[in-house]
């Protein structure tokens, strides 16, 4: 049945790939969604840079303008779809349509991750939305998850995969043994790597995505100046077979945890705050999360009343994105006329009532490590290593030594330990790799259970 209320609408800005696949979806399933929101949602005017292949793409029943600002800017628009990407134009955009009381989507997880704070305060003062469910993995509804779903949770940790071309990239690598140069050649014939890679493979689209999800899981503002990142790039096949040789597969991981050091220091817990931190990990090979393949995404999170929670999904592309963003529409649409006082916060929590609880360097993080080692094949060698590792308090729960190389003098030797501190790892590492006998730099990997 058709709703008595006028179209609401719609200004889109940006009409790539995400852009064209919301405009699909809106037409493929007008009708379902109409009844989802209670009134139709009609884009009327599109800003774009490339003005004819937008016109191509839209019809010629939808204005097109290359004037973005005068496209957010319109009187007659009640939202605003931004999907330009970037960070400086999308952010003046952003705050322009904000100033004349608009409310916005967005999918730019970079732009939120790094002026989310701003624009949150400056929506909440204008009593507008900002949704941004598209903005972290894909189609998968995390965000919504995390701010409504299990809102009766205190969040204890979030564990993800959420970077579709290094899951690519790793999965090749244990798939076929191929070197990390080679796989990424790979990912970039097929797609799923840019020419410039560098924010997917070292780490940094990951962690501007955790970023948005600490914020919200545990109520403190956006701080990506302070997650460790840490990419892939260094990884080498020996550690990907050596890892699956000990029970465990390697994943870049977002990892967000709260953090409460014991206050008897019965238990060397460290010091207490939030874990932000990006960067290859052992997972136990059966664990779920590490059987997430391809270009898939997974999010892995774990409150105190529900337990462990698992997200999975298409993390990107056209139509699943524009899936999360639809869904943002719809959100908007039917709180459109809503009491601002009464829909739900940004960040899950009442704006007043966020947290400063601090984010814990990297040296503080308590987890278990993988280190392989190039050394001598020489006597007393790894005797010499566990004394070492001893000495910092660090106990070791696996070894594996390799045989030599044919013709050469020289063995890997590979150990699991148990939890400890960072900093004593960085300090027993020093020491290894001062030893006469050391032939290389010590390969260092975090091993997260996630039991």
């Amino acid at each position: 049945m058709a709703s008595s209320l006028k179209p609401i609408q719609v200004a889109l800005i940006g009409t790539g790939t995400v852009g064209g696949g919301l405009l699909r979806v809106l037409s493929r399933n007008r009708e379902e969604i109409t009844r989802r929101a209670g009134r139709d949602i009609v884009v009327v005017r599109v800003g774009a840079r490339d003005v004819d292949k937008a016109r191509r793409l839209v019809g010629p029943d939808v204005p097109v303008d290359a004037d973005l600002m005068a496209v957010v800017t319109d009187p007659g628009i009640e939202i605003v779809v931004e999907l330009i990407g970037g960070i400086d134009t999308a952010k003046r955009l952003v705050l322009a349509a904000i100033a004349a009381g608009k409310h916005v989507v967005t999918a730019n997880k970079a732009l939120l991750a790094l002026h989310g704070n701003e624009i949150f305060a400056a929506a909440q003062e204008k009593g507008v939305m900002v949704a941004f469910e598209g903005a972290v993995a894909g189609g998968i509804p995390i965000i919504k998850a995390l701010r409504e779903g299990l809102t009766a949770n205190r969040v204890e940790w979030i564990a993800g995969i959420i970077n579709g071309t290094s899951n690519f990239i790793l999965s090749s690598m244990r798939d076929t043994g191929a070197s990390f140069v080679s796989a990424l050649a790979e990912a970039q014939r097929l797609g799923y790597a840019e020419a410039d890679p560098t924010f997917d493979i070292e780490g940094i689209d990951a962690a501007h995505k955790l970023s948005i999800m600490s914020a919200i899981a545990f109520g403190i503002p956006m701080q990506f100046e302070r997650a460790y990142t840490e990419g892939i790039s260094q990884l080498t096949a020996d550690d990907i077979r050596y890892a699956e040789e000990l029970g465990y597969r390697i994943k870049l991981l977002g990892i967000s945890r709260r953090v409460d050091a014991t206050a008897d220091g019965s238990v060397d817990r460290g010091a207490s705050g939030i874990e932000l931190r990006v960067h290859p990990t052992l997972i136990p090979a059966k664990r779920l999360l590490a059987n997430v393949e391809g270009v898939m995404n997974a999010v892995l999170v774990k409150g105190d009343a529900v337990g462990p929670t698992l997200y999975y999904g298409a993390g990107a592309g056209a139509e699943p994105t524009a899936s999360a963003v639809v869904a943002d529409l719809v959100d908007v649409t039917r709180l459109h006329t809503a009491d601002p006082e009464h829909r739900v916060p940004h960040l899950a929590f009442q704006p007043d009532s966020l947290s400063n609880t601090p984010i814990l360097p990297i040296s503080e993080v308590r987890t278990a490590y993988y280190l392989r080692l190039r050394v001598a094949d020489k006597p007393g060698v790894l005797a010499d290593i566990t004394r070492i590792l001893a000495d910092a308090g660090i106990s070791i729960g696996a070894v594996l030594q390799k045989e030599p190389a044919e013709g050469t003098h020289a063995t890997d030797i590979i150990m699991l330990t148990h939890g400890t501190i960072e900093k004593r790892v960085d300090g027993a590492i020093d020491r290894i790799e001062s030893l006469a006998t050391a032939l290389s730099k010590v390969t260092r990997i975090r091993v997260e259970d996630l039991a």
